[in-house]
């Protein structure tokens, strides 16, 4: 199973993610930790260059989501497809509704253009995404707590609202797929939610 966790930032996936991978190797299953961008040595390069607030020059809209799709294609590659292969369950930290919500609801860039990648360069998708929900301010705020922001943190929340909007209409479109979690539950709530729809 290709389990992924979605979310604006701070709502609690890294959390969440830990506690179900704790709950299925207790149930005897073989599970792979993950995220994007990430998850290989090459695809974690790529996240610090997205990630970076230190950068010469601003960082265009498209190059952000190609450099995104450079290190997914490295990703499923190295680490989701041959953890599928071998039976194991994959829990990823943010896949494609991601970049749908980011790059497409939040920085404007058209549908049509994450499509073709989609089309070309993701050969599996997730069986379920749980979709971490709650009130902007409420997981800047957790955001913040953690320490220094990153690139996609020090956005506007104008900017977030849109991401978040970006989530709700991918879950109104793959009802089946995506999960709503309530966010601003308790993090155990949040996990008894999830374990509900896995069950």
């Amino acid at each position: 199973m290709f389990i992924s966790f979605e979310g604006t930032e701070g709502v609690g996936k890294t959390t969440l993610i830990r506690k179900i991978y704790e709950y299925l190797e207790q149930q005897g299953q073989a599970v792979v930790l993950t995220r994007e961008p990430g998850g290989t040595p090459m695809a974690e390069q790529i996240r610090s260059l997205l990630l970076s607030v230190n950068h010469e020059e601003s960082m265009s809209n498209d190059t952000e989501l190609l450099l995104m799709y450079a290190a997914r294609a490295q990703h499923l590659q190295q680490v989701i497809i041959p953890a599928l292969v071998a039976g194991k369950t994959v829990l990823c930290d943010r896949f494609t509704d991601a970049s749908f919500a980011y790059q497409c609801a939040g920085r404007g860039l058209s549908r049509e253009k994450l499509n073709v990648l989609n089309q070309n360069f993701v050969s599996h998708m997730p069986n379920i995404t749980f979709w971490l929900d709650a009130p902007i301010e409420l997981g800047m705020t957790r955001a913040r707590e953690r320490g220094a922001l990153d690139r996609f943190e020090q956005e506007k929340v104008t900017f977030f609202e849109k991401v978040r909007a970006g989530y709700q209409e991918l879950f109104e479109q793959y009802p089946e797929r995506m999960k709503r979690l309530d966010a601003t539950q308790t993090p155990e709530q949040v996990f008894e939610q999830a374990v509900a729809y896995l069950k």
